[in-house]
C-alpha cells in the first residue's frame, strides 16, 4: 500500500472509531465501569426544603394557563413551595394570563429587553430564596410527585438534579423516539459514575446556594451543570421526576431547534475547555468528550468515512472498501425513503425513520459548526404555536 493509500486509511479507520466510539463503544463502557447507586433515589428529608419553581415563558397564552394549572396540583406542600413565572419581554396575554393567577400565589417576574433565557434565570435567580430552585418550560407538565422526586436526590455534594423528560401525542400515549430512549440509558449510566453531562431545560433543579450566574449567551440548562462541576458539585439524574410535552413537532421545527442548541452548546463549552482535560477530570472529562464533543463532531466523522471509504473504493477496488461504500449508500437510502415517508404523513419503519433523524440531527450538528467558524451565536428563542393546547 502507498504512502496516499496509507493516509486515506487511517483517516478512515479514524473517523469510523471516532463514531463507533461515541454511539456504541461510549454507552458500553459506562455500562460496564458504573456502580450501582452511586447518586440513586434517596429519602425525603424530614424538614422538606423550599422551592421555587421557575417556568420560562416568552409568549406563551397559549399554554401558560395549563402549565400554572399543572404546577398548583403538585404534590408538594404549598406553604414550601412557591411559583414563578419569568416573561422575557413577552409580546401576546402571557403576563395577562399568569397575573390572572396572582390569587393562587403564582408571581409574574417581568423581564424588559428581550434578554433572553439564561439572562432571566440569572434575574430570578438573584431575587428567590428558597433553598432549591427548579428551571422549567412553559410546555413541560409535570407528574404529581416531580418536585418530591428532584428533592428526593439531593444528596450531600449533588449541586444539580436533572429529571426526565418524555413525549407524548394529544391523547396522552407515550411516544419516544429512539433517539430519546437512547439518550435517557446514557443519562442514567452517566449519573451512576458520578455526574450526568448535561442538564434539560424542562426539568432541572439546582441549589440556590450553588447556582452560578451565567454569560447572556450561554445555554443555561449545559452551562450550569458545567460550572457546578467546576465548583466540586455533582450532577445527579433523577428518572423518576418526569416532565411529558407533546410530540409532534416537525422536521423543520426540529432542525431549527438542534442547530440553535448545538451552536449555543459549542460556544458555552468555549467557557469550560478545563473541564475536557481528562488529568484533572478524569471521568468528566471522558463523558463529556465522548457524549458531547464527539458526537457534535460526528458530521465531519461521517463525511470522512464516507470520502475516503469511495477512494480506496476506487483505487484498490479492495471488497472491505466496496462493502462498506455499499453499506453507507444503503443506509442513505434507507434515510430518503424516511424523507419521503416524512413529507408524505407516511408511518415509516424503524429502518428508515431512525437513518432519517440520524441524517437530520447530523446536518443540524454540521450548520451549528458552520456557525461556531462564523462566530454566530443564538441568545433568544421563538415560540412555536401552541394554540391547540388553549
Amino acid at each position: 500500500m502507498n504512502t496516499r493509500n496509507k493516509f486515506l486509511s487511517a483517516v478512515l479507520w479514524f473517523c469510523s472509531l471516532a463514531l463507533v466510539h461515541t454511539y456504541l463503544l461510549y454507552p458500553a463502557v459506562l455500562a460496564t465501569v458504573t456502580r450501582i447507586d452511586s447518586t440513586g433515589r434517596g429519602e425525603l428529608p424530614a424538614e422538606l426544603p423550599t422551592v421555587s419553581l421557575v417556568i420560562a415563558a416568552y409568549n406563551e397564552a397559549g399554554v401558560i394557563a395549563r402549565k400554572i394549572e399543572n404546577s398548583l396540583t403538585l404534590e408538594y406542600p404549598s406553604e414550601k413551595l412557591e411559583i414563578i413565572v419569568f416573561s422575557d419581554a413577552s409580546s401576546d396575554r402571557t403576563d395577562e394570563i399568569v397575573n390572572s393567577y396572582a390569587e393562587h400565589g403564582v408571581q409574574l417576574i417581568r423581564v424588559e429587553g428581550r434578554v433572553g433565557k439564561t439572562e432571566c434565570q440569572n434575574v430570578v435567580a438573584e431575587q428567590v430564596d428558597s433553598e432549591i430552585i427548579v428551571f422549567s418550560d412553559a410546555n413541560s407538565m409535570y407528574e404529581s410527585d416531580a418536585i418530591q422526586e428532584l428533592v428526593r436526590s439531593f444528596k450531600p455534594g449533588i449541586g444539580c438534579v436533572v429529571g426526565e423528560l418524555r413525549y407524548g401525542d394529544a391523547d396522552g400515549v407515550e411516544g419516544e423516539s429512539t433517539y430519546w430512549r437512547y439518550e435517557r440509558l446514557i443519562k442514567r449510566l452517566e449519573s451512576e459514575l458520578g455526574s450526568v453531562v448535561t442538564g434539560n431545560g424542562s426539568i432541572y433543579a439546582v441549589r440556590n446556594a450553588a447556582y452560578v450566574p451565567l454569560p447572556q449567551n450561554a445555554i443555561s440548562d449545559f452551562a450550569e451543570p458545567l460550572a457546578l462541576i467546576e465548583d466540586g458539585y455533582r450532577v445527579a439524574y433523577c428518572p423518576s421526576a418526569v416532565a411529558w410535552e407533546q410530540t409532534g413537532a416537525s422536521v423543520e421545527s426540529e432542525l431549527s431547534r438542534r442547530i440553535r442548541i448545538v451552536t449555543r452548546s459549542w460556544n458555552t463549552l468555549s467557557n469550560h475547555t478545563g473541564l475536557l482535560n481528562v488529568l484533572r477530570y478524569p471521568s468528566f472529562g471522558f463523558k463529556l468528550l465522548s457524549h458531547k464533543v464527539f458526537r457534535w463532531l460526528s458530521p465531519v466523522f461521517l463525511i470522512g468515512v464516507f470520502l475516503t471509504s469511495v477512494l480506496l473504493a476506487v483505487l484498490t477496488l479492495g471488497p472491505l472498501y466496496l462493502a462498506l461504500v455499499a453499506f453507507q449508500l444503503g443506509f442513505y437510502c434507507c434515510a430518503v425513503v424516511g424523507a419521503v415517508g416524512d413529507r408524505l404523513g407516511w408511518q415509516t419503519h424503524p429502518v428508515f425513520h431512525v437513518p432519517y433523524y440520524f441524517v437530520v440531527s447530523n446536518y443540524g450538528m454540521g450548520r451549528a459548526m458552520v456557525n461556531l467558524l462564523n462566530r454566530r451565536n443564538f441568545v433568544t428563542w421563538e415560540t412555536e404555536d401552541r394554540s391547540v393546547e388553549e
